[in-house]
């Protein structure tokens, strides 16, 4: 059952209206998603599904389940996190070391869309539960498989967590500023694209299959993959003109003006006024009309030529200005820019509260929280949570009940350790 909120089963974004109360069919509704996955990668990718609709059932082993129950920071002993990263799945424990516990698995893989899982490859052949055996049990399925390395090549065997696959990919290489070694996002950025290409690949896989009339197949990403996929012209560029992309801290390379600025008030606001009338924009915001009407500042190829000398006036303007003046002149001159959002200013904005971008919900204790709104916005079937990431084992009497087993067997399979 979803767990009780503030509104009742659901859980309620902020300020919308009754709206969103009404019951719409999500668009992945009727899709069975098996979850074979722990912290990040996995379990991210069966979540936006879990948002949309799909019955996401999450295995987790009997004694302390997904370690990032415990991962952040905690109340009453389980992280914050949890709860949204696993909001509407059905969470059961299985012991996969067991036999009795690999059949339920293999069970409901049996009567499953989609696996997502992201052990170290080779885990799951040498419990029976490899790709050449399911898809004899389970000829429709899509199983995507997250991993380091990915299934195939030299590495594949190497253990590989998204810090690995940021640095193999190339983002750590060009992260940071020139005279410092190389820097992190601040959160697990390749976990989360790879979660992300995950489900594009299950999304695509199962258009094949129903539209095209298609078996199942393996959806193969690799974390260091789902990062180079994204590392924009780096591969012409050094193909074509042998140039390697170097650390240029908080500047757009080859695109000028992109950066962040420190305002009087030691506060700091990225501005992006690399567009050609945007930047003309910009400099008669500034007073710099002689700038603005500068031939060989018309284009970007001009205005890269001469970044240091426009990045030093920009830094000056803004050192002599608070950061709401800085602010209020370029919106007033139509210049994208914004201040550097730290989590005190998401909460007061207006932008993301008129989004939907936080939704209250309500602690196992009864204490209020707020989590993330959902994202992509859907006009017509959107996302939505239903319940907050279950405790362990929640649901897994009632979906060992909805396979057949009875009452007595569910006592054995708990007595002799299979869940």
């Amino acid at each position: 059952m979803p767990r009780s909120t503030a509104c009742g089963a659901r859980v309620c974004p902020l300020n919308i209206g009754s709206r969103e109360l009404n019951e719409t069919q999500k668009p992945l509704a009727g899709l069975k998603v098996v979850e074979l996955g722990t912290l990040i990668a996995g379990p991210f990718c069966t979540r936006i599904m879990a948002e949309f609709g799909a019955e996401v059932i999450k295995v987790e082993a009997p004694e302390g389940g997904d370690p990032l129950r415990q991962w952040r920071k905690l109340h009453e002993g389980t992280s914050l996190w949890w709860y949204v990263q696993a909001r509407n799945k059905k969470s059961v424990t299985a012991n996969l070391k067991h036999p009795e516990g690999r059949e339920f698995v293999r069970k409901l893989i049996a009567g499953a869309d989609i696996l997502v899982e992201n052990f170290r490859p080779g885990v799951l052949e040498k419990l029976g539960l490899g790709w050449d055996e399911l898809k004899v049990l389970n000829p429709g399925l899509v199983m995507v498989r997250l991993s380091g390395f990915g299934q195939t090549g030299p590495y594949k065997d190497q253990p590989g967590f998204g810090a690995v696959g940021e640095s193999m990919g190339g983002l750590r290489y060009i992260t940071g500023f020139p005279d410092r070694p190389p820097v992190r996002t601040g959160i697990s950025i390749g976990d989360s694209i790879a979660a992300l290409w995950g489900a594009v690949g299950a999304l695509i896989a199962l258009r094949h299959r129903e539209v095209n009339g298609g078996a199942g197949q393996v959806v193969d990403v690799a974390l260091y993959e789902a990062i180079f996929a994204m590392m924009e012209s780096m591969v012409p560029e050094f193909d074509v003109f042998g140039f390697v992309r170097e650390r240029t801290g908080n500047i757009m390379p080859g695109i000028t003006p992109s950066n962040t600025h420190t305002t009087r008030d030691g506060k700091h606001v990225t501005i992006g006024a690399n567009g050609d009338a945007i930047f003309k924009r910009f400099m008669k915001a500034m007073g710099r009309d002689d700038l603005a009407n500068d031939p060989g500042l018309a284009d970007n190829a001009g205005r890269d030529a001469r970044r240091d000398e426009i990045y030093s006036l920009i830094d000056a303007w803004c050192a002599a200005r608070d950061e709401a003046d800085v602010l209020a002149i370029l919106a007033a001159a139509e210049v994208p820019s914004s201040r550097v959002y730290s989590a005190v200013d998401m909460f007061a904005d207006p932008q993301f509260i008129a989004r939907q971008m936080f939704a209250q919900a309500t602690l196992p204790d009864g204490k209020p929280f707020q989590m993330p709104g959902i994202v992509p916005k859907l006009s017509a079937t959107p996302g939505g949570t239903e319940w907050i990431g279950p405790a362990l084992g929640e649901h897994t009497v009632e979906v060992l009940s909805a396979l057949g087993y009875t009452a007595e067997e569910i006592a054995a399979l708990k007595e002799n350790g299979a869940v």
